[in-house]
């Protein structure tokens, strides 16, 4: 099915889309980059592939700007920019391409993201919290793995001794048992995410210094 294109028409409030007409009815919008890709002009004969090929690719566009627009304001992973523009209700080949080429160019890199978290959080976070965040965040085990490894542990260690002088600080204003500091330190440091070899070693080593 063919038809000609009568008019094209600057929107008035996107000066950087059109609206196209087919034989004097309104048929789709489009960006004016794409009017120039597919040499779209008054009198054109189109045929209904050219036009879907068209909005398709004008689909493309637009979550390729609205990812890129997303990304200005705060990095994600590849899983959270997924999740992004399947709320816009973008199609499942669209959101792929854009995820393609937000791969090529870097500007989504999991093994970067999880690097940088890491970096910024394990000064006040253990491993097994940070491990289950980020992979909330679809970090996959292959990329967190050789990142949390033994590089980690003295700061890790040193957040942890820090986070726990701290509370107890607090505790002790309050409470005089030894055996009752000992297991509200042990709760609070369990609870942000360390190991429990690193949680007795410091909370044993702040009680025989205080």
């Amino acid at each position: 099915m063919q038809g000609k294109i009568t008019k094209i028409e600057l929107q008035k409030n996107n000066k950087n889309r059109v609206n196209i007409f087919i034989d004097d009815e309104y048929s789709f919008s489009a960006s004016t980059e794409l009017v120039y890709t597919y040499k779209l002009e008054k009198n054109k004969v189109i045929d209904i592939k050219e036009t879907e090929s068209i909005v398709k690719e004008d689909n493309f566009l637009k979550a390729k700007t609205s990812a890129l627009r997303i990304i200005e304001k705060t990095t994600k992973t590849q899983k959270e920019m997924k999740d992004k523009l399947i709320q816009k209700g973008y199609e499942e080949d669209i959101i792929n391409r854009v995820m393609e080429f937000l791969k090529e160019y870097s500007f989504v890199d999991d093994g970067k993201y999880a690097q940088m978290y890491i970096k910024d959080k394990i000064g006040t976070k253990g491993k097994n919290k940070i491990r289950f965040e980020l992979t909330r965040k679809g970090i996959s085990e292959d990329v967190l793995n050789p990142l949390l490894n033994d590089s980690t542990k003295e700061k890790e260690y040193d957040g942890a001794k820090a986070a726990a002088l701290k509370k107890y600080n607090l505790i002790a204003k309050n409470e005089s048992d030894k055996s009752k500091i000992y297991q509200k330190l042990v709760r609070f440091l369990m609870s942000k995410g360390y190991d429990y070899d690193i949680v007795k070693d410091i909370v044993k080593s702040i009680l025989r210094e205080e």
